[in-house]
């Protein structure tokens, strides 16, 4: 297998036995023939939209199955390739209508498949193991390295932009435009015509519809569940009564499960990326969603095995169940992982059966206790934005000397520890603004308040980083400056997938400049599309904490 996609790959080059995510060889394999087999609908999908034929259950399909490919999403087997299979029925029945449409204007019916994509025959899973290992080479190996490392880095952006729809469909929230250029992109990764600056632009083009996806996104949550509020959130357990955790980030699925064990006695605790739904209204109005449990994803494995009570794992973030909690673990969504229980999507208006959860929960001892405390949450867009004049009168006071915006995902890497020792150096006329699951590295330590707002406000989860421009953007219009560049605004930002990636081309797409990106640079990156990033974002690297903070306080 090869794999470079995430930030803890193999010595920053690339897996090659098996994945750090625990992704197996047969599995890495699989996945990369869905991928190619996404790019020969890609395909037909762009030749589609030139003749006028269009399939929106087909547009949305691409977005839910290369979300499966993301870090952390799926594991299991066998749906890969059943998404796989559906993938070449798919791409056949689409290139049918084209030709027809083609045909019905007189117009030539070209082929635009790369001859390779053929479809092996089905109920043969190992076909497709091995298909996936002979494309793995193509779709890894360029002759032109900077082509190749520009095609990845705008695959993985795509990856984040397909989640991000698929995250904003569950809800309702649809941009037809958003799920073409998810053809488009992907089917540009084919054409050989396409030099260098080519790719940039397409990779530019995904940041300013990452930005879109983002909005798109927040609009879709805020819609259902309200504006975010400030709130504190218990870390603590409530004694003697089980419990249902939840982790990823579908808030659709935690208030559908809210709703399901309302008088149960069941109390529902948030995990990781859910963290941020205890601010939304209509979420904490429920007086038992008791709390959040446990730390970042990483951190699961531990937590999970000390919850007792069945857990629930939405969108993303799972890693290899261990034999403590296997049998409490259940799968719903896009994500998988083979012989876990699996909870199936919802009808029309409907809402997901939770209620194998809710049984199992009734039969739970409670959660041990992790720690105790609270932390506060819910400085979205709004939230600061209602209180943007005390905000500008304490940056024109100088009570507030600077932003350091650490947004961005966390990991295992002892390197990350970086983010927690910037946290603590920073003076204490910082004011941080995060969002995603980076916060986990500092969001617990007690950094004090300026003028009433905490020095950590967290805006959310990973894609609420589209608050943090908001907000940028407010505070550049107030006080006159002509660009978000001119504030007195410094990005240290951590990165672990491919959402990230989305987050970072939405950025530089803004014109953002300065980004420290770490704890590595992305391995995919070669040479030359690095000392790009450089010399046209002034991107860098992360130093010492110390060194960094003395950098950034002073405006670099």
């Amino acid at each position: 297998m090869f794999c470079y996609q995430c930030q803890e790959t193999t010595k920053n080059t690339g897996c090659l036995v098996r994945g750090t995510c625990g992704k197996d060889e047969r599995v890495a394999h699989l996945q990369d023939y869905l991928l190619y087999a996404l790019k020969g609908l890609a395909a037909v999908a762009v030749h589609g939209q030139a003749s006028g034929v269009t399939d929106p259950a087909t547009d949305l399909f691409m977005a839910q199955a290369l979300f499966a490919t993301l870090t952390n999403v799926n594991f299991d087997a066998e749906r890969i390739y059943q998404l796989t299979r559906e993938t070449f029925v798919r791409r056949e029945a689409l290139r049918s209508w084209v030709h027809t449409a083609r045909h019905a204007a007189g117009l030539e019916c070209k082929n635009p498949l790369p001859a390779a994509a053929a479809q092996p025959a089905d109920g043969d899973i190992e076909a497709y193991v091995a298909l996936g290992a002979q494309v793995s080479s193509t779709l890894n190996q360029h002759s032109d390295p900077d082509i190749q490392s520009m095609r990845e880095l705008l695959t993985y952006g795509l990856k984040g932009l397909a989640a991000y729809c698929d995250h904003a469909y569950v809800l309702d929230h649809g941009d037809p435009n958003l799920l073409a250029f998810v053809h488009q992109g992907l089917a540009a990764t084919l054409n050989d015509d396409l030099g260098l600056n080519d790719l940039i632009q397409l990779s530019m083009r995904c940041g300013e519809l990452g930005v879109q996806a983002m909005a798109l996104l927040d609009a879709a949550n805020t819609g259902r569940f309200g504006d975010p509020e400030p709130t504190s959130v218990n870390l603590g357990v409530r004694a003697g009564a089980p419990g249902i955790l939840v982790s990823g980030h579908d808030l659709l699925d935690l208030h559908d499960l809210l709703r399901q064990t309302e008088g149960s006695g069941v109390l529902v605790y948030t995990h990781g990326e859910m963290l941020p739904a205890h601010a939304y209204p209509v979420l904490k109005a429920f007086p038992h969603l008791a709390g959040n449990y446990g730390g970042a994803w990483w951190d699961q494995q531990r937590d999970f095995a000390a919850f007792n009570g069945p857990i629930l794992m939405t969108t993303n973030c799972i890693q290899t169940p261990r034999d403590s909690y296997r049998e409490r673990i259940f799968t719903t969504g896009m994500v998988g992982f083979s012989g876990l229980a699996h909870i199936a999507e919802r009808a029309p208006g409907g809402q997901k059966d939770f209620s194998p959860l809710i049984e199992m929960a009734l039969e739970s001892q409670p959660p041990l206790e992790l720690e105790t405390g609270s932390i506060m949450v819910g400085f979205a867009r709004k939230a600061v934005l209602d209180n943007a004049g005390a905000v500008l009168e304490a940056v024109q006071s100088g009570a507030i000397k600077r932003f350091v915006v650490m947004a961005g995902c966390d990991g295992r890497q002892k390197e990350r520890e970086y983010y927690t020792e910037v946290a603590e150096q920073l003076p204490n006329d910082t004011i941080i603004l995060t969002a995603g699951c980076a916060k986990y590295r500092y969001n617990k330590l007690n950094l004090g308040s300026i003028g009433g707002f905490p020095r950590v406000l967290d805006a959310g989860q990973c894609n609420d980083s589209y608050s943090l421009v908001v907000v940028a953007q407010a505070l550049a219009n107030a006080v006159g400056a002509k660009h978000i560049n001119e504030l007195p605004i410094s990005y240290d930002i951590a990165w672990y997938e491919q959402k990230a990636v989305l987050v970072l081309l939405s950025l530089l797409h803004l014109g953002v400049k300065g980004i420290r990106l770490g704890p590595t640079l992305p391995a995919f990156l070669s040479p030359n599309v690095a000392a790009f990033l450089v010399e046209n974002f002034a991107i860098k690297g992360i130093g010492s904490a110390e060194e960094d903070v003395a950098a950034m306080m002073a405006g670099a």
